[in-house]
């Protein structure tokens, strides 16, 4: 499973970002929610990550600036995401599902992005 961490744009701000092919969701915590348009969930949303079951009744719009790339997607809200392997807090867990619709790629072994299938236009049929 691929995992790259990097700082990505948020509202001005630079966020610790963990890009992981081995989630499928995205997650964002409450200090980040902050600066983004959510919205309550009809009922609780759990989720297992991390080791734990986490709970959350709120979903965020992710607008940020990943290497320059503008990106937008669907984020849900937890109180914690956790630490990396530095101990490290992550804020945005950047998942499969979004990475997808964006065409990120991480390179493990090189510990960077790959943004060379960034989407520049959107064609749908």
């Amino acid at each position: 499973m691929g995992r790259v961490r990097e700082m990505i744009r948020v509202d001005g701000r630079e966020c610790w970002t963990l890009f992981d092919t081995g989630a499928r969701n995205t997650y964002v915590i409450p200090a980040v929610a902050s600066v983004l348009t959510t919205s309550e969930t009809a009922r609780p949303i759990r989720t297992a990550l991390g080791g734990s079951v986490k709970e959350t009744t709120r979903t965020a719009l992710l607008e940020a600036q990943v290497e320059g790339h503008s990106i937008s997607t669907h984020a849900m809200v937890i109180d914690e995401i956790g630490t990396d392997e530095d101990g490290r807090r992550i804020e945005i867990l950047f998942g499969a599902l979004a990475m997808q619709q964006w065409g990120i790629r991480p390179i493990r072994d090189e510990e960077r992005l790959d943004l060379s299938h960034y989407p520049e236009d959107f064609v749908e049929f």
